[in-house]
């Protein structure tokens, strides 16, 4: 286990609520950077320290190791200099009991800074240009002690685990016996058919509120695939195009292809479900969504083509 310190700046909230760490590979202008390289040696079980406005608020366990990834759209004009690719790092973070202010505790805090690639400065103020620092077992200890974080588990941004039905557990021992699958890939794919991991951060990144019903609290939507997982190969399994957020509600009609999209966002309505459905679930049909990104347009291709085809 190694312990991580994030200068997260403008992106903190977007980061510790969706609970991950993204960088671009390189500076804007193409330099190398150290600290967004450092994304790639975070392992599973390392210790992350959440450092922004002056004080670390937050700590997390890496739960997967980096990935490439496109920039969060959340983020917005923030980092409008940086490339749309880069590493994500999944991190579940929790606040920690007392908020620490490295300034107040420079003292204890100063003698244990990285040599290079600090960051934060000997007087506790935070170092520019530095966004992931590895720092030493003994700092990692100190800081868990002043914020009395020793105890923290931090807990899974989730929402409940689905059950494991006889469909999803073949599935699962498929992958797990499937030898052209690299072993770093499965856990990866397993994640991603139960609706975790790398697939749902990816549609969170790219899309992160419900198109139907504009809920934006991640923790109650789903991340559904677009075309279904048993009809995609295993890179399209955990591209972030095919998939979409949806409130649980909207989710059952389109998984099971009672509602579909075309890519300008209009709605369809399969002529066997009955309307008094979506009156009591406050779904208007003629309601245009957002338009779809041209990455996704062959996924609701393919999930139009099922609907046409669906009988009843």
């Amino acid at each position: 286990m190694a312990f991580w310190w994030v200068n997260h700046k403008q992106t903190r909230d977007h980061e510790v609520r969706g609970g991950y760490l993204w960088s671009p590979y390189r500076n804007a202008n193409g330099a190398f950077n150290q600290t967004y390289e450092n994304l790639r040696h975070a392992r599973v079980g390392d210790v992350v320290f959440s450092f922004a406005n002056a004080q670390i608020g937050a700590v997390g366990r890496v739960t997967a190791a980096a990935t490439p990834s496109p920039k969060p759209i959340e983020f917005g004009n923030v980092g409008d200099n940086w490339a749309n690719e880069g590493w994500l790092v999944e991190v579940d973070f929790v606040p920690v009991p007392r908020a620490l202010r490295p300034q107040a505790h420079a003292q204890a805090i100063a003698p244990l800074l990285p040599a290079r690639h600090s960051p934060i400065q000997a007087n506790g103020h935070g170092n520019q240009g530095c966004y992931l620092a590895g720092i030493s077992d003994a700092l990692g200890a100190v800081l868990v002690e002043l914020m009395d974080a020793g105890t923290l588990l931090p807990a899974t941004n989730r929402i409940s685990e689905p059950e494991l039905g006889p469909a999803l557990l073949e599935d699962l021992h498929r992958i797990e016996g499937d030898l052209s699958i690299p072993d770093t890939q499965k856990p990866q794919l397993a994640k991603a058919r139960i609706g975790q991991g790398l697939f749902r951060k990816r549609v969170i990144l790219l899309d992160p509120t419900c198109r139907v019903t504009g809920v934006t609290e991640t923790r109650v939507l789903i991340a559904s695939h677009i075309k279904p997982w048993k009809d995609s190969s295993n890179a399209e399994r955990i591209n972030g195009h095919n998939g979409i957020m949806l409130s649980p509600h909207v989710d059952a009609l389109f998984d099971d292809h009672l509602i579909t999209f075309e890519d300008d966002g209009r709605i369809h309505v399969h002529e066997s479900l009955p309307r008094d459905v979506l009156d009591r679930w406050g779904i208007d049909p003629s309601r245009r969504v957002e338009r779809f990104r041209p990455e996704q347009a062959i996924f609701l291709g393919h999930h139009r083509n099922a609907f046409g085809a669906k009988i009843g």
